[in-house]
């Protein structure tokens, strides 16, 4: 092995390690959604400079930690930690009542970590499969961006409403850019960060006034049951396998088996189609629940694996909603990376990497960040959850990314960067949260406007 790419591998375990153990933590902290965490760290680490295989390890390795341990407040506090966490709540709150949500952690969590090692080889061969289609997928891609859109907004909570708050918000996009090219302002990494942090810029708006910010007010503190700390296990490092069944093990396997083929599914509605078609095989109440739980945790990880690697390997381009949200800043981060079907420019992460690498350093994600987060969130749950409750601030942690977004907004288009980050930010939060749509929706609406419109205006 030369010592060139031992060195790279070097650097690849470093990032993988810092990316595993920043989202191990945060993940503790429920509401921390992906999209407005993994994508501006990510961003960060690629504007600071680090190499390409150490920016997919490190986005890989923290997505996977962050779905291991977003189950501890999920199972043990009744509170989703992101996004990706809610399809597990009527499980946990099932176990919870049943007094064992210590069991459904140790599934969930077990069941993330078998669904991980079995996406990244999966998502890696299906996407070589398809990578000979790579250049009609491009040549069609403005349409299947506008066809994925309204598949993605229909499949939200606001069906139609969804597909109709698009129109709207795909206008914005273009006026806003518009408006930035008159005054030599070139933006891209704003327009992510707007959609990732519009519902807190939106939350922050109305805070200010007197009606909505009454609404938000709370007279007591919330006070949250914490449930008992059992271990059934000796040393550190549990085994995965001795926590779940052979049952289990296999209904997980094939869950992820299946999510992992697909790329342009909603993630939250695979995880629930999975969890459903896996308990309706199971008669027995208490092995559904279990069962369910390793299921639809375990999807959460795969579909965020393949709708990341399948959209790299394969095509270059952003054709998933994951690869249009969290994973953004693989395909898009001037000045390092740019994806540009106008121009036909496409210098991202896929350029860079090969599929062996993508294979190397995604199962190196996976290892990193289960030496890491699997053993932490199976011995230290029900103390890491405690501190989390107690003692640190959500609102914090808030501030942090609110200054992150600031400061990217105004590196990358000063003061008027700063306000279409605001504005954009702000509509749509607004539309997320009256028209039931959520970040991905308007991901994909910011591709409509940048490819598929002026796809159509060429019809005419």
């Amino acid at each position: 092995m030369s010592s060139v790419l031992t060195n790279e591998i070097l650097i690849a375990v470093l990032f993988g390690i810092i990316g595993a153990v920043a989202f191990t933590f945060i993940g503790l902290i429920s509401g921390t959604d992906e999209t407005a965490t993994i994508a501006p760290l990510t961003l960060l680490v690629i504007l600071l400079g680090a190499p390409p295989a150490a920016v997919f390890t490190f986005f890989l390795s923290g997505a996977i930690a962050k779905h291991m341990t977003h189950a501890v407040p999920t199972m043990l506090l009744g509170i989703p930690g992101d996004t990706m966490a809610i399809p597990l709540l009527p499980e946990a709150q099932m176990m919870r009542s049943l007094g064992i949500p210590h069991i459904a952690l140790r599934k969930a969590i077990s069941g993330a970590v078998i669904s991980a090692f079995v996406a990244v080889p999966v998502a890696v061969l299906f996407a070589t499969i398809l990578a000979p289609f790579a250049d009609t997928v491009q040549s069609i891609a403005p349409w299947l961006f506008l066809v994925a859109a309204i598949g993605i907004a229909y499949a939200s909570p606001g069906r139609w409403a969804g597909v109709v708050a698009l129109v709207p918000f795909v206008i914005l996009i273009l006026g806003a850019r518009a408006l930035t090219s008159n005054y030599d302002v070139s933006l891209n990494i704003s327009y992510f960060l707007a959609i990732a942090v519009g519902p807190l810029i939106a939350d922050l708006a109305l805070t200010l006034g007197p009606s909505s910010r009454k609404d938000m007010e709370r007279s007591e503190p919330k006070t949250v049951a914490l449930a008992p700390d059992i271990k059934g296990w000796r040393g550190y490092f549990p085994n995965p396998l001795k926590v779940l069944d052979r049952k289990q093990i296999g209904y997980t396997a094939a869950a992820s088996t299946v999510s992992s083929a697909t790329f342009v599914f909603s993630p939250v509605a695979m995880t629930v189609l999975m969890g459903e078609l896996v308990g309706a095989r199971i008669k027995n109440g208490y092995h559904r629940l279990t069962t369910m739980v390793s299921a639809k945790n375990g999807t959460t990880e795969s579909t965020y694996i393949a709708e990341t690697l399948i959209p790299l390997v394969a095509f270059g381009l952003p054709l998933s909603p994951l690869a249009a949200g969290p994973a953004a800043p693989l395909f898009n981060a001037p000045p390092v990376f740019e994806t540009n079907q106008e121009t036909g420019v496409i210098n991202n992460l896929s350029t860079y990497l090969t599929q062996w690498e993508f294979l190397l350093y995604g199962l190196l994600a996976v290892v990193t960040a289960t030496v890491i987060a699997y053993p932490f969130a199976m011995n230290y749950a029900y103390r890491a959850a405690s501190a989390v409750v107690k003692h640190i601030s959500h609102e914090a942690v808030i501030a942090v990314f609110t200054g992150l977004v600031v400061v990217i907004s105004i590196w990358e288009g000063g003061v008027l960067g700063l306000l279409i980050t605001v504005t954009v930010g702000l509509v749509g939060g607004l539309l997320g949260r009256l028209f039931k749509i959520h970040g991905g929706v308007l991901f994909m609406g910011y591709y409509v406007a940048l490819f598929s419109v002026p796809a159509l205006i060429n019809l005419f």
